[in-house]
Parts: C-alpha cells; structure tokens; sequence
C-alpha cells in the first residue's frame, strides 16, 4: 500500500497532531506501508519555526523509513484569527505544489489531516487525477472550533451558514472521513457524511511505556520540589481555546496553602500573556517550564498528583484534548472542565471515577473540583483511568484497527 500523509503538523514536534502523526506513520512502514508525507516544518505549540528548518524552503528528507516533504508557510509570533488565515492557506498553496510531484507515483489514498479544511480541494482534485482513495481525518473541526470560540468575532447566521455549507460540500466528498470520538462522528453525520463512509479512529497512548509503575520522583526533586509538595500539573499547548486563566484563578486562591504548587509545562501562541498575568497575581506557587522530551514524559506524568485538561466552553466536541490519553495510561487522577452532554461528558458518567469534571469557565466550581480532588486523590493508581487505557487506547490495537480499515476502503 502506498500513503501520502497530507497535514500541517508531524515530528519533531513533541504535542498534539504532530505527534501522533509522526508516531502513526513509523508504525505504518513496519506495517509494510510505504508513507510519504507533505507537512510543515514543526512549529507548533512554540508557533516558531525550529531550529534546523526553514518556514521558507522546501525540503526533503527519509527519516525512519518516511519519505518527508516539508513545506513552506507563514508562521505569525503573534496569532490572531487573520493571521492565521493565512498561515492555514500558505501551507494549503505550497502543499498542493509538494502534491503535485506524487502525481505519478500512483498512491492507493491520501490521508488529508484537519486542519487544514484549506487543504480539501486540490486533495480531491489530486485524488480524482490519480484515482487514490481519498480520507479526511479531523482531529479538530477547525470550522467549529473558530466559530464555538468566538475567533471569528461576532456571529453574523448567513456567514456562518456559509462557511459550514462549504465545509459539509468538501467533506461528502471525500471516500471516508475519519475522527477521533463518537461524539465527532455524529458531527460528521450532522455535516452530511454518510455514516458508513466514517472511520473510528482515536488517539492513542503508548500504554507500554506511559505506566503506573514509573517512579517520577527523581525528576520532581530536579525541579526543585520536595517530595511532600503536591503537584497540579497542565502539561501540552498553552493556547487561547485551553482558558487556562482559570487555573491562575485557583493557584490564587490556594496561595496560602504553601504545600500545593501549580506547574505549567508547554508553550504556545497564549503562554507569554499567561505568565504576564501570573506576574501581576504575584502568583509565587506557579511554575513554568518548556516541553518535555517524549522520554521523560510518564516521569512527568507520575509527578503530578493532579492533573488539569482544561478547555473552554465551545471547544469540547470540536477540539477533544490529546493530553487526556497519556494521563489515563498513567492511571492520573484529573480535573477536566467539561459539559455533561459533552464525549468528556458521558465517559465520566459511564466509568466512574476516570476523572472528575466540572463546568468550564466556572472558577467556583473549578476550585471545589480542585480542593475534592487534593483532599481525595491519593498517590495511589487511579485504576479506572489505567484499565479504560488498557481496553480502549492501546497504540497497537488502534492502529491494527485502522490499517484493516484503510485497506478495505482501498478494495471499494
């Protein structure tokens, strides 16, 4: 089988889409599939392009089997919705030339991953040329998401309708969508995809080596805590849509409890405006610090005698939080600012005590969820969390799974 991975994130970058992007296609070649990718250089969560790559240039590369195209876009320091309308559609113009040099090379699909929704139509255009299957995974619904968020300012109905009517067209169009929750699966369905053209695919965890079993203590004394100190950890992509200024909120509150520290771990477009305001609280129980390296996160992970998954209203069943997979693997006790008819929702209520949730944006409420969770948790394994990871986010049953469903799609 012959795979173009067609998306704006991959390795090296250490969160998010990239991510599991960089770990699905590894896993593919030793599948015996032979991958090409046409991505961006990493940038993300920094929103800095890294050192050793040009946002400028193309560039080729085999990396572990990969064959990787990287390719030029705008990557604004300061985000806003304009800017990053055109970050999205400089990578959906330099990524369609990058596609063209696959046109004889007669791939069996193409794996279109959202965002970028702006990237749809040549990859249909490319399918349609060379007779590939085409799949549009959404890891966001970007359209949603800006929307729900409110990045798009005020709500006029007949832009909006227009925008989704757009959306819903591309999306039909395409051989099969996949997604990472049921609950976007029936947004799919709602956008007008056929249900039996939809593919479950979700994230995952590396459940063999993110475990209860590791021992993070070393790395919490060499970040400078004592060992009686209780760790509330958020750990991923510092951006808007997380709402994290609620968490500031609570480490103001809990300031006079000397043995409760709030530590950040991550970067992103929201992270200076964040520490800027912690600054002004005078917040002397948060800590900031880079991302980790993929080999000390369950050292991380173990550390944290809570951990945050914090989102705003809007952004739930848009943009379903990736961090949450590490954290249930490790068997983490968490506090995630959900609505209760939301996917976090109901899978609280199904298996009781994976994780506690609260109403998001609601200080309050996050503070209680929080000061429960302190005077509960202990630092014990949480086995709900352990055991639903074991079950249903295994790296390699997932993508067993999915690879038996790409193939099929290919025999249509």
């Amino acid at each position: 089988m012959k795979l173009i991975l067609n998306s704006l994130n991959y390795s090296p970058e250490l969160t998010g889409i990239g991510k599991y992007n960089g770990e699905m296609c590894l896993e593919l070649v030793t599948r015996g599939v032979n991958v090409n990718v046409i991505v961006a250089p990493p940038y993300y969560p920094e929103w800095e392009v890294h050192e050793g790559f040009s946002g400028f240039l193309y560039k080729t590369e085999k990396k572990e089997g990969v064959n990787v195209i990287r390719c030029p876009l705008y990557v604004p320091k300061n985000v806003s919705t304009i800017k990053r309308l055109i970050h999205l559609s400089t990578f959906a113009i330099s990524s369609a030339f990058a596609l063209l040099t696959q046109l004889f090379k007669k791939p069996d699909v193409v794996f279109l991953v959202q965002p970028t929704l702006f990237c749809a139509p040549f990859v249909l255009l490319f399918c349609k040329l060379t007779g590939a299957k085409s799949i549009m995974h959404v890891q966001d619904f970007e359209i949603d998401a800006m929307f729900g968020l409110g990045m798009m300012g005020e709500d006029d109905s007949k832009v909006t309708s227009f925008i989704k009517s757009i959306e819903s067209w591309l999306m039909k169009r395409f051989d099969a969508v996949s997604t990472i929750s049921y609950s976007m699966i029936e947004n799919a369905v709602a956008k007008g995809v056929n249900r039996e053209n939809i593919i479950y695919f979700p994230n995952w965890s590396d459940t063999e080596f993110v475990t209860p079993e590791t021992d993070g203590t070393a790395l919490k004394k060499e970040w400078g805590f004592s060992e009686s100190e209780k760790i509330v950890l958020y750990a991923g992509n510092i951006g808007k849509k997380q709402g994290l200024e609620v968490v500031l909120e609570a480490a103001k509150h809990f300031e006079s409890n000397t043995n409760v520290k709030f530590v950040f771990v991550g970067a992103g477009a929201h992270v200076d405006v964040l520490k800027s305001q912690a600054e002004k609280l005078v917040l002397n129980n948060v800590v900031f610090l880079p991302l980790q390296p993929w080999e000390l996160v369950p050292q991380m992970l173990a550390l944290a005698d809570i951990h945050l998954v914090v989102q705003k209203k809007g952004a739930a069943d848009a943009v379903l939080p990736s961090k949450l997979t590490n954290i249930l693997s490790v068997g983490g006790h968490a506090l995630v600012t959900t609505e209760a008819d939301t996917e976090l929702g109901k899978l609280a209520e199904k298996h009781e005590g994976i994780f506690h949730c609260v109403e998001p944006e609601n200080t309050q409420e996050f503070i209680k969820g929080l000061t429960y969770l302190l005077e509960s948790a202990t630092n014990e394994c949480n086995k709900v969390a352990r055991t639903f990871a074991n079950g249903f986010l295994a790296k390699d049953k997932i993508l067993d799974n999915f690879l038996i469903d790409v193939e099929t799609l290919i025999k249509k």
